[in-house]
């Protein structure tokens, strides 16, 4: 595959782990896609040379798009976590120290990455649940740091919150180790598997009102393995997850690459749920954020 292809390949991925159902693509990339599939199409492309119809859809629509992962490797038994006594703040120290010697974790770290544990309030009432660390969540060894993050800190400031208020942390606790020069990948089912205990303590420890899946994998983890499953069906919609209320909603990576009053609005109306659930005070100001001026 072409570097020019490969890059749009890329990109669909991406946007299709995001949650993007649909992508609009400028002609004149569809036009080098077409120049390029007669040379440098795929391999299982080449094999349907008689269904050109079939290819468009391919390069057009990131759902059929193929996310790289690497196969399954057979990981320990998901270790099993008892609670000591003592009050949250007591038990969630316990519990980071579990994690952070936990050798499996440890065992996927890069040359310069450290555990990321999670960070926040333990007595908070809204829980914010993402995928995995990024490279700069790896290097500092904290959740959303890097500009997804900031993203989501300017999300909670506008929700009259803060992160310190709040709880953050991941599905995955290391960032999933990949051959590709940037980038990130989702975690596998496996992985998720191994490390949803330690997630699910850390949602007993702070018995929020409210969790919010951040993205497809988020969903994926709390929720379940489902190949149907799609982001637009069950985004904007109340779930049950360990016996507490689900809002689901887009990563705000989604929102840096689909940048539009229209995402933001789609995201900002999820949160006011999750305000309204929470019995927060919602201003005429906040109700109208993202709105088309009149």
């Amino acid at each position: 595959m072409s570097q020019e292809l490969a890059a749009v390949y890329e990109e669909l991925s991406r946007l299709k782990e995001a949650g993007m159902e649909r992508v609009a693509v400028a002609p004149e990339t569809l036009e080098q896609i077409k120049a390029l599939q007669g040379t440098v199409a795929p391999a299982d492309a080449r094999t349907e040379t008689n269904a050109p119809h079939r290819e468009k859809a391919k390069a057009t629509e990131p759902e059929a798009a193929k996310v790289e992962t690497p196969p399954e490797t057979a990981f320990p038994d998901a270790p099993v976590i008892q609670l000591p006594k003592g009050d949250r703040t007591q038990q969630m120290e316990a519990l980071r120290q579990i994690v952070e010697a936990c050798e499996t974790c440890k065992a996927h770290l890069g040359d310069h990455d450290r555990v990321v544990f999670g960070t926040g309030s333990v007595d908070a009432d809204i829980f914010f649940c993402g995928e995995a660390p990024g490279a700069d969540e790896a290097r500092a060894g904290e959740p959303f740091v890097g500009a997804a993050g900031q993203l989501l800190t300017k999300i909670i400031t506008a929700m009259g919150l803060s992160r310190e208020t709040v709880y953050i942390a991941n599905i995955l606790k290391w960032r999933p180790e990949h051959d590709q020069p940037y980038g990130n990948r989702p975690p596998t089912v496996e992985e998720m598997r191994f490390c949803m205990p330690y997630l699910k303590a850390q949602i007993e420890i702070v018995k929020p009102k409210v969790l919010i899946a951040l993205g497809n994998t988020a969903v994926t983890g709390l929720l379940g393995h489902d190949p149907k499953r799609r982001m637009g069906a069950v985004r904007g919609k109340w779930h049950q997850c360990e016996g507490i209320d689900l809002m689901i909603t887009f990563h705000p990576a989604y929102l840096l690459r689909n940048d539009t009053v229209k995402t933001k609005r789609t995201v900002w109306e999820d949160m006011l749920e999750v305000m309204r659930k929470t019995g927060m005070e919602i201003s005429e100001q906040q109700e109208r954020y993202f709105l088309p001026k009149e």
